[in-house]
């Protein structure tokens, strides 16, 4: 029987959708952490190098809990809809990359090169400070889905 966090009625995954597999390493309260497994289709895969999940090591993330029955070490399947991927790596790399960009521009019509690297660099601060402050809303928006392996 699988079980799934979300209320979607069968499992489903299609060309619209990025599954992952791992396992419940921890519960906590209204939380589960699942430890990612290595995934297999990178080893052959070009641009490894390039990629954040083909690094080496288990990766660990954090569920938000709406279904009882998952119990530590439940080998699980970690489901995103491939938009909201897309919309994770804007706000995660493309958004902040224009930022710097473009107050680069900005401030080298006003300042040095240096002082100006110095703050394009220095705008990421309030970036990312924001970012974790919003974190809870983010969270909401990147819903992502478990369901148990047989």
């Amino acid at each position: 029987m699988m079980k799934k966090s979300d209320n979607e009625s069968n499992k489903g995954v299609n060309n619209f959708e990025i599954e992952h597999e791992g396992y419940i390493s921890k519960i906590t309260n209204q939380v589960i952490t699942v430890s990612l497994k290595g995934n297999v289709n990178c080893e052959g895969c070009k641009a490894q190098s390039a990629c954040g999940t083909a690094e080496a090591g288990d990766k660990e993330i954090e569920i938000v809990n709406n279904v009882e029955g998952f119990k530590l070490n439940d080998a699980v399947d970690v489901v995103l809809e491939k938009n909201v991927g897309l919309k994770a790596v804007f706000w995660a790399y493309i958004f902040p990359f224009i930022l710097i960009i473009g107050s680069l521009i900005i401030t080298t019509n006003f300042f040095k090169e240096w002082v100006a690297g110095l703050v394009s660099l220095f705008i990421l601060v309030p970036y990312y400070l924001m970012l974790f402050i919003l974190k809870d809303t983010f969270q909401k928006a990147f819903r992502i889905s478990i369901f148990k392996n047989n």
